[in-house]
């Protein structure tokens, strides 16, 4: 998948937090950092995310982005 953003940060999932409706999803980063980024519960669960999964964190101006795969 090609994107435009060029601040991508490859990390793993270090929790999810789900309510009714939004996710709170934290990615911890080599350095150690860890991003954390607000998605709907859907999203979540299109992206299959989980604890130990490794996704790419995306930053588009104020936005965060999570990509799996």
């Amino acid at each position: 998948m090609k994107i435009s953003a060029r601040n991508i940060a490859e990390g793993k999932v270090s929790s999810i937090e789900k309510g009714a409706v939004a996710a709170v999803v934290k990615v911890e980063v080599q350095g150690p950092f860890t991003f954390t980024s607000m998605i709907t519960k859907d999203a979540v669960e299109d992206l299959g995310l989980k604890r130990g999964d490794k996704v790419s964190v995306v930053v588009k101006s104020t936005e965060v982005i999570l990509t799996k795969g």
